[in-house]
């Protein structure tokens, strides 16, 4: 996939491109729709929220977590996020599903307006047959009333949907005005595409300091959450380089 970006170039060789790309966005936005201060106050302080969450599931120091301890709340943070099951759990991190479950179950004893926000999620979901993100927008959850893995899954889509649904609300919300005003900017500059939480611009190199200013800030004050938004920034002559 990285050899593949290297085919990704500016147009003149006085250009360059550059990469915005959002910081754990749907981590933030779930520490903003769950209310829970704990994992509010890691981004607050500017932690790595996996090293947080590791050091926390463990009941250790952050100085004593260990990379696979990380790489596991990584995938537990994430997890919760797409609604991974303990068997999935256990599948990702290659451990028995027991101890997956522990994980999850411990998760959440640390972290209970997250479990709140989700059933309350799916509550929602059942009673209306639709939830809706950040920015109002509706997603319509079909089999929330069913049975079994239908219902289940369902389920786990609803609180996807709130959750990456918003972040997508957000980054669509800051392209709007970055492609408004753009050209005020920096006249020869071209925002090119959106991939997922990421927008690739084509800048001259004269001009990148303003434009990524002006992109980051758009970004970052696209939706008012209770946490910080923060956005990477990276520049080269191919999209590679710019990742």
């Amino acid at each position: 996939g990285r050899k593949i970006r290297r085919a990704f170039i500016p147009g003149a060789e006085d250009m360059v491109l550059l990469s915005a790309d959002y910081s754990q966005v749907e981590l933030r936005v779930l520490a903003h729709c769950s209310g829970d201060e704990t994992l509010r106050n890691a981004f607050r302080d500017g932690r790595d929220i996996h090293t947080f969450v590791a050091g926390q599931i463990n009941e250790v120091p952050v100085e004593e977590v260990t990379s696979e301890m990380r790489q596991q709340a990584k995938a537990v943070n994430f997890g919760i996020v797409y609604g991974q099951t303990p068997y999935g759990l256990s599948s990702q991190l290659g451990i028995p599903v027991d101890e997956a479950e522990e994980f999850i179950n411990t998760y959440f004893e640390r972290y209970p307006q997250v479990q709140e926000f989700i059933g309350q999620t799916v509550n929602t979901a059942r009673q209306e047959g639709y939830v809706r993100t950040l920015a109002g927008r509706r997603c319509r959850i079909t089999g929330i009333r069913g049975s079994g893995t239908v219902r289940s899954s369902a389920e786990r889509v609803a609180v996807n949907s709130v959750i990456q649904g918003s972040a997508a609300d957000m980054i669509k919300l800051a392209m709007i005005p970055i492609s408004d005003r753009l050209a005020d900017v920096s006249g020869r500059s071209a925002l090119l595409l959106q991939i997922h939480d990421e927008l690739l611009l084509e800048v001259p190199e004269t001009d990148v300091d303003q434009v990524r200013d002006f992109v980051v800030d758009n970004m970052q004050n696209a939706m008012n959450l209770s946490v910080p938004i923060e956005v990477d920034v990276a520049i080269g002559h191919n999209w590679e380089e710019a990742k």
